[in-house]
């Protein structure tokens, strides 16, 4: 006897159509939409009602894709450009165009970092550098006290 298949093609589990709901079956092809999903940002409800299941059920059954959920974009990013280079080593002029267009944006999101930090890259003036008369002062107000201290901020009245 050969099983049954819905419209999706997910097999259609036994006792289908009785009391209750049937139980959901994870599939590869549903963890990789999970994965996918959480790369575009969706809610643990929204891919809860895409796969047609309640939002524990999908925390039951899909645990390790969801743990990794900051990775999802990278992951599916990574998925997706190693498809387009066996696309680009096949000779397929437009992956050969959109791999050039993904190398372009990444060298102009990296020129708008450099440009934006001024060709700095983080370097702060050294501790032990002189400092000027106005930042003096201001370690010297800010080390008052006795008397002359600045009163302590007021307490929240709510």
């Amino acid at each position: 006897m050969g099983q049954d298949f819905d419209l999706l093609g997910d097999p259609i589990p036994e006792g289908f159509g009785k009391r209750g709901r049937p139980p959901h079956v994870p599939t590869e092809e549903k963890r990789k939409i999970v994965m996918m999903l959480q790369a575009f940002d969706w809610s643990i409800e929204r891919i809860a009602a895409a796969l047609s299941i309640t939002p524990p059920t999908l925390r039951k059954n899909y645990f390790r894709e969801l743990k990794v959920r900051e990775e999802a974009r990278a992951r599916v990013e990574a998925l997706t450009m190693g498809s387009l280079l066996t696309q680009v080593e096949e000779g397929n002029v437009a992956a050969i165009k959109e791999m050039v267009r993904l190398f372009d944006k990444h060298d102009l999101a990296k020129l708008a970092d450099h440009i934006k930090s001024r060709g700095q890259h983080g370097s702060k003036p050294p501790a032990d550098a002189k400092k000027g008369k106005k930042e003096m002062q201001r370690e010297a107000a800010g080390s008052v006290q006795g008397k002359f201290a600045p009163p302590p901020a007021p307490d929240l009245l709510n």
